[in-house]
């Protein structure tokens, strides 16, 4: 039987923790910073790492075969 591949795109955005809860980095920190559009405590609360919610977490367990 041939190996799995692990999705690669997935592998860079997820990281698995100890407890084996799936972290994620939250949504909205890529562009548009500088100008004022975001608040400094918006950007405060964009830098810290969210979880994958539990109904998600089996789709994203999938995408990473070898990381559990």
């Amino acid at each position: 039987m041939t190996k799995m591949k692990t999705k690669r795109a997935a592998a860079k955005r997820f990281k698995v923790t100890g407890s084996g809860r799936i972290r994620r980095a939250k949504a909205g920190k890529s562009h548009r910073m500088m100008r004022g559009d975001k608040t400094p405590g918006r950007l405060r609360r964009l830098r810290k790492n969210d979880m994958v919610k539990k109904c998600d977490e089996r789709a994203v367990r999938e995408l990473l075969p070898y990381a559990f």
